[in-house]
């Protein structure tokens, strides 16, 4: 890390400030977070005035990469390595969540696959749900409409 003794001037724009910002940020306080609402937007910037770059749902799990100077919002990391920010009240470390990482996959009614389908249809890609429990390389999970089952680890992204 690049020390700056007092009274140096440095002149460059603010993303150059940003991401020199994130990077000392992220080599020290990678972790995970959970989304605890319903529904969030993840925003472009550190604050409700940028824009919408997307909406999760609850329990979506997020990779925090940097805070703002406030405080107040996280810089995130989701299952795309897109950063965007979040506030710090919609998200908890109280519990780790995961998204399903690929097209579609069952959710079985017990840690196997040699267990019948929970669902008639398989869930996709971006669905999010709390881990409940491990079981070998199976993860117990329950979603925001309070549904649970298990799902081999291979096609989760777990945070």
């Amino acid at each position: 890390m690049t020390n700056f003794l007092k009274g140096d001037i440095v002149r460059t724009g603010p993303t150059l400030i940003a991401a020199l910002f994130l990077t000392i940020v992220c080599s020290s306080s990678l972790y995970a977070l959970c989304v605890k609402v319903p529904k969030a937007n993840l925003r472009t910037g550190p604050g409700t005035n940028y824009e919408i770059g997307w909406t999760v749902y609850k329990y979506m799990p997020l990779e925090k990469v940097g805070v703002s100077l406030s405080g107040n919002w996280y810089a995130v990391k989701d299952l795309d390595n897109t950063v965007l920010w979040i506030h710090r009240n919609l998200v908890t470390t109280q519990y780790r969540c995961i998204v399903v990482n690929t097209e579609k996959v069952n959710v079985r009614k017990g840690p196997d696959t040699g267990y019948q389908k929970r669902f008639d249809t398989p869930m996709e890609k971006y669905y999010s749900a709390r881990i409940l429990n491990r079981k070998g390389n199976w993860i117990k999970i329950i979603d925001g409409d309070n549904d649970t089952g298990w799902i081999h680890k291979d096609y989760l992204w777990i945070r």
